[in-house]
């Protein structure tokens, strides 16, 4: 197991490092460990979540707060002065009424949570800035992570903000537009040949031999997940303090969903909101969907596959959270879903042209897993849901540029306009 701190090192956590969180508990077993560089338990190798012992917290005092996600400081792993330590505030987005997308699709009531809008243009924005505060106190002296893209991005970018040395892992056939968004920020891009778990495994052995190194999805991945949970709080928030009916969401590791489903739980507990039923779906491209097949087999075995398909921030073969979202998904009476290629591009074009949403392959691949639920019958159409939209569009560009382009060429007159029958 990874250690950012060994036996040599004077580094003592301060009080309240990690706010209200009280250990890293497993979540087979139960077994609690102290807060740390941890992630897997030392009982039975389960993977470690954060456990907390929550204040009580009211709507007017998070309402109070920031507009990014330390609004809601007291129920994420980071101390009570965190915006007090340069990050890039991410957090907050836009939720919009898609009532062109609902139309559509014969949804009544329809949402998109818009998570391009972060600092660097996806969600992991939100996940990097609770990494980088755990870095901190465990007094790291390098940021790295392994990447499909927009985590290497959001690492990036945050590490600079910070003054961190930052080291970045991708797959060497990454989009271009994402490889340049990251090495802008860092001369520390390392591509590597092989794909995402291939990239992955290579970040492991490193964070085992070397000394100082916070891998943000390895050695303090259980502080880093928890970023996922403000998709939640801000979704429920933004409703008016109440849960949706039906969230579409795209999984990759399968660590938003879970988390989406733990924010949902943890603002019950709290009394934030009234408890109901939601339904919660997972979205996955079909050539790389392991966890969707694993669904619609009946079965909780999630066989590793080598992924296949243009949704490259989606493309990890053997997701670590795969059979977590297996139970969110069955247990909320959800499903999860996947889509061709072709549907993905068609589905980035269909949001783009009904709601003027620019998204990515991640993003088409979900309204694209949303149009099918509705098509097969799975989505009750009667009900309120939130699409989730996780990263914008201008990172994956090839994705449709042969597909969209000008609709005429024609000379500078009237005439020729006329003659193009562009109306």
């Amino acid at each position: 197991m990874s250690t950012l701190l060994d036996e040599n090192t004077t580094h003592t956590l301060r009080e309240g490092a990690f706010g209200h969180a009280r250990a890293l508990a497993c979540r087979e077993c139960g077994h609690e460990v102290a807060l740390g560089p941890s992630y897997a338990c030392p009982e039975c190798f389960g993977p470690l979540e954060v456990g907390y012992d929550f204040p009580t917290v009211t709507r007017e005092e998070i309402a109070a707060g920031p507009a990014n996600i330390w609004r809601y400081k007291a129920l994420l792993p980071v101390p009570s002065d965190i915006e007090q330590s340069p990050n890039t505030e991410p957090g907050f987005t836009r939720l919009l009424e898609a009532r062109n997308l609902a139309r559509e699709l014969g949804i009544e009531k329809l949402w998109v949570k818009d998570d391009s809008t972060n600092p660097t243009n996806s969600f992991k924005d939100r996940v990097v800035a609770c990494a980088l505060s755990a870095a901190r106190e465990l007094d790291a002296k390098v940021f790295a992570c392994p990447s499909t893209g927009n985590l290497a991005n959001a690492v990036a970018a945050a590490g600079a903000r910070a003054g961190m040395k930052t080291v970045v892992f991708i797959p060497s056939n990454l989009e271009q537009p994402k490889q340049v968004n990251s090495a802008v920020y860092t001369d520390r891009l390392v591509a590597v040949d092989g794909n995402y778990d291939d990239v992955n495994k290579l970040a492991s052995e490193i964070a085992g031999e070397e000394e100082g190194w916070a891998f943000v999805n390895v050695n303090v991945r259980p502080f880093y997940a928890e970023g996922s949970k403000t998709l939640g709080y801000e979704i429920a928030e933004q409703l008016g303090w109440r849960l949706p009916d039906q969230v579409v969401i795209p999984v990759a590791s399968g660590s938003q969903l879970t988390k989406v489903d733990k924010a949902f739980r943890e603002l019950v507990a709290l009394g934030l909101v009234e408890d109901k039923p939601y339904r919660i779906f997972g979205a996955q491209a079909t050539g790389c969907s392991p966890v969707s097949v694993a669904y619609k087999a009946g079965t909780d075995a999630i066989r590793p596959v080598k992924p296949d398909t243009i949704a490259k921030s989606l493309a990890i073969g053997n997701p670590a959270d795969g059979i977590y979202v297996l139970d969110v998904c069955r247990r909320s009476g959800g499903a999860v879903e996947d889509i061709t290629d072709d549907e993905v591009r068609d589905a980035i074009v269909l949001l783009a042209r009904t709601e003027g949403i620019f998204t990515e392959t991640a993003g088409g691949t979900t309204v694209g897993v949303l149009k099918k639920l509705v098509e097969t019958g799975q989505l009750d159409t009667s009900l309120e849901t939130v699409v989730i939209n996780t990263g914008h569009g201008l990172k994956t560009l090839d994705a449709v540029s042969d597909r969209v382009g000008a609709a005429a060429t024609i000379a500078p007159s009237y005439d020729a306009f006329v003659a193009a029958g562009i109306v």
